[in-house]
C-alpha cells in the first residue's frame, strides 16, 4: 500500500479525504465577501423592520472585523466556518422572525438576499488554493492515490470552486451536504466517499481545518486524520486530529 509520509512517520494511505473550504482553498477569500453582502443586505431589512440584530453584528456568522470594520477573520468554531448553507439560512432567518417578520416569508428573504451575494461571488471567482496544494495533489496523482472532497457546501458549488481553481480533475469523488442524510460531524459523508473510491475507511486519511473534519473521520473509522492550520497557535480546537500541519509541503506520498 502507498506511503504518505509527514514529519519521519509513514502512514499507510489508499485515499485521502479533504474537507474544501480552508483546506483547498483560502476560507476567508471566497466566503468573506458573501458574508459581508449578506450581513449587510439583512441589517438593511431589519432597518426596514425598526429592528436591529439580536446580538452584536459579528456574533451572526461569527465573523471578525477590526476597528476599521474591515473583514479579517472569522470564528473556526462558528456558523460561518461549519454550517451548511441551509443551517445558515436557518440561523439569518431567525434574526427577521425575531423582528416580526412570518417564518414563511423570513426564510424566503434570506434564500433571496443569499442568491444575491453568491451572484456577486460567482462574479469574483476568488478561489485560490492552499500554498503546495497542487504540488502534493500531482504528487498523489502520480502515486495513483485517488482523492475525494467532502464538505458541508453543496456538491454543485464545490465543483465550481474546483472548477475555478483549476484543479476538479484531481479528484473522483465529491461528497456536499446535499448527498448525505447528516452532516459532519457525522461519518456518513466520509464512508460514502470512501465507497466511491473503492477503498475501506480503515485504508483512507482525512485532512481537514475543522475539528467536525477530525470527528467525521473519527466516526467513519479512517486510519488517519491530519488538521489543517496554517497558523500553529491557533490550532488547539483541533482536539482530535492525530496531527496537525501548516502546509502540504509536510506532506508526501510514495
Amino acid at each position: 500500500m502507498t506511503k504518505l509520509h509527514i514529519r519521519g512517520k509513514q502512514v499507510p494511505c489508499a485515499g485521502i479525504l479533504f474537507d474544501k473550504d480552508g483546506t483547498l482553498l483560502d476560507f476567508l477569500q471566497l466566503w468573506g465577501p458573501w458574508a459581508e453582502s449578506l450581513l449587510n443586505q439583512l441589517e438593511s431589512k431589519l432597518t426596514e423592520l425598526g429592528a436591529s440584530f439580536t446580538v452584536e453584528r459579528e456574533q451572526v456568522l461569527g465573523t471578525v472585523r477590526d476597528r476599521g470594520g474591515h473583514l479579517i477573520g472569522y470564528d473556526l468554531l462558528g456558523p460561518l466556518a461549519i454550517a451548511t448553507v441551509d443551517e445558515s439560512n436557518g440561523l439569518l432567518a431567525g434574526q427577521l422572525y425575531a423582528a416580526g417578520m412570518p417564518w414563511n416569508e423570513a426564510i424566503t428573504t434570506i434564500r433571496h438576499l443569499s442568491s444575491v451575494a453568491m451572484h456577486e461571488v460567482r462574479q469574483r471567482k476568488r478561489a485560490e488554493p492552499m500554498p503546495g496544494l497542487i504540488a502534493f495533489l500531482q504528487n498523489c496523482r502520480e502515486a495513483c492515490i485517488p482523492l475525494a472532497v467532502v464538505t458541508s457546501d453543496s456538491t454543485i458549488a464545490a465543483e465550481e470552486h474546483m472548477d475555478w481553481m483549476g484543479i476538479r480533475s484531481y479528484f473522483t469523488s465529491i461528497v456536499g451536504s446535499d448527498r448525505v442524510s447528516r452532516g459532519k460531524p457525522d461519518g456518513e459523508a466520509a464512508v460514502l466517499a470512501c465507497r466511491e473510491l473503492h477503498i475501506h475507511p480503515r485504508e483512507a486519511v482525512v485532512i481537514g481545518d475543522s475539528n467536525g473534519d477530525m470527528q467525521m473521520g473519527r466516526n467513519a473509522g479512517v486510519s488517519y486524520r491530519i488538521g489543517f492550520c496554517p497558523l500553529v497557535k491557533g490550532s488547539d480546537y483541533l482536539h482530535d486530529a492525530d496531527v496537525i500541519i501548516q502546509n502540504y509541503h509536510e506532506l508526501k506520498v510514495t
